[in-house]
């Protein structure tokens, strides 16, 4: 066994190990199993049941992150985005007053949507038709992104009315609980410890429950709830999407949900070192990967999956293979099960982890051209736009709209794609299309 989980998954060609991968993998589903319990929440307010979407979100995630190890052997893992949840109860079922279950269903048409043109390798050609430097920039953007999350989850950083954001209060005890995180995280990190994020996050957990900063769980074992009140829901209600408002509610879906998708894949491969003459291996069974994984997920009752910038914490660790995704994949599974335990990982644990793999994502920004301003400007709005605008797929929009612009400037236009100038146009739309509603 040990010898074919060697074999297939290259564990010896990637200078790796299968307790490293394992590590990893458990590293990732750690930091982003607070999923499972946000997305309900989420997706409750827009009507939805919690349980089944609890439920939904498990499979969903499970499948995704199987087919992305086993498929695509990346160390990549997969879950329903956030954003895009909320966009689908906050903005679409409540604001819209469209009915979840039509939402659901447009999930349903998106996700078709995105198996035809990853059929057809259009997907791929995109993301191979953007250049080197602006990969760079969307890796380090979403370092600053999840460092941000990071910061805020941990109660480091808060909203303040006269400066938009500001420092918070270290009278909480919470976020003294993050502090303490950090500085060991960091610790660990500097003395070049194996599995020192892991290690953070252990003792950040003993420390909140030695305090009574987090509450110990009530119970070990749960059954997982069921999910009849969400399943098939999405098919049943295709017929539904008859309007051009939800025609657009579909395309948004679709949009959002690819630049996303598109943008972590590329980041995160920045960062493990895949990228090869700045195309990324494999990308197109990837990118089938998680299409699959959001089709699924939309019949059993979930808004859309997406490849998670939590994946960055296991390769930290060193996760290289497919060994790690399958792992998270199998945690997700056993977490229906052990519910009540994933209680004790609060925000405040992975919020260390999030502002320490933000530095290694930042690493990548040393390959940009910063010298050139037709590639260090847009580059620059990608990078920033990720945090200030609170979302991956808008920081892309910016720095993909001003390259064309500057390359022309620079009278470079020749050097820019025709894929590219075509997604100028593209995002001048998405962000009419997000800001008409």
């Amino acid at each position: 066994m040990k010898e074919k989980l060697l074999a297939y998954f290259e564990i010896e060609q990637l200078n790796t190990t299968i307790r490293r991968e394992v590590l990893a993998g458990f590293t990732t589903f750690i930091s982003m199993a607070y999923i499972l319990f946000v997305n309900p929440s989420v997706l409750g307010a827009s009507g939805m049941d919690k349980g089944a979407v609890f439920t939904a979100t498990a499979l969903a995630s499970a499948l995704g992150c199987l087919l992305m190890g086993i498929l695509a052997k990346y160390p990549i893992a997969t879950a329903p985005a956030l954003g895009i949840n909320a966009f689908f109860a906050y903005s679409v079922c409540i604001g819209m007053k469209i009915p979840w279950e039509t939402a659901l269903a447009g999930v349903f048409v998106a996700s078709l949507i995105f198996i035809l043109i990853t059929i057809f390798k259009l997907r791929e050609m995109i993301i191979d038709a953007i250049p080197a430097d602006l990969k760079y920039a969307i890796s380090g953007g979403i370092g600053l992104f999840i460092a941000f999350l990071g910061l805020s989850d941990g109660g480091l950083i808060v909203a303040n009315k006269s400066t938009l954001v500001g420092l918070g209060s270290l009278s909480v005890g919470t976020t003294w609980l993050t502090i303490f995180g950090l500085i060991v995280t960091a610790i660990l990190m500097v003395k070049k410890v194996p599995g020192g994020i892991f290690i953070g996050m252990v003792l950040t957990t003993i420390l909140g429950l030695v305090t009574g900063l987090i509450k110990a769980p009530s119970a070990i074992i749960s059954a997982a709830p069921s999910l009849k009140p969400t399943f098939g829901v999405a098919i049943q209600h295709v017929g539904d999407i008859n309007s051009i408002q939800l025609i657009v509610v579909v395309l948004t879906f679709l949009l959002v949900t690819f630049f996303d998708t598109a943008g972590t894949l590329v980041g995160l491969a920045n960062q493990a070192g895949f990228m090869k003459d700045n195309k990324m291996p494999r990308v197109g069974k990837a990118l089938a990967s998680d299409s699959t994984a959001m089709l699924v997920g939309s019949v059993l009752g979930t808004s859309p999956v997406g490849a998670y910038v939590e994946s960055s914490a296991g390769i930290a660790v060193g996760g290289r293979s497919g060994l790690t995704a399958v792992t998270t994949g199998i945690l997700f599974l056993l977490g229906m099960l052990f519910s009540p335990l994933l209680a004790v990982v609060t925000t405040q644990v992975t919020a260390p982890a999030l502002i320490i793999v933000g530095v290694l994502m930042a690493q990548s920004l040393r390959e940009i051209k910063w010298d050139d301003m037709a590639i260090a400007i847009p580059s620059f709005l990608i990078l920033l736009g990720m945090p200030l605008t609170y979302s991956i797929s808008d920081g892309i929009a910016l720095g993909f709209i001003m390259y064309p612009l500057t390359m022309l400037a620079a009278k470079r236009g020749k050097e820019v794609s025709p894929i590219m100038y075509g997604l100028f146009f593209v995002f001048i739309g998405f962000m009419w299309i997000l800001n008409a509603g």
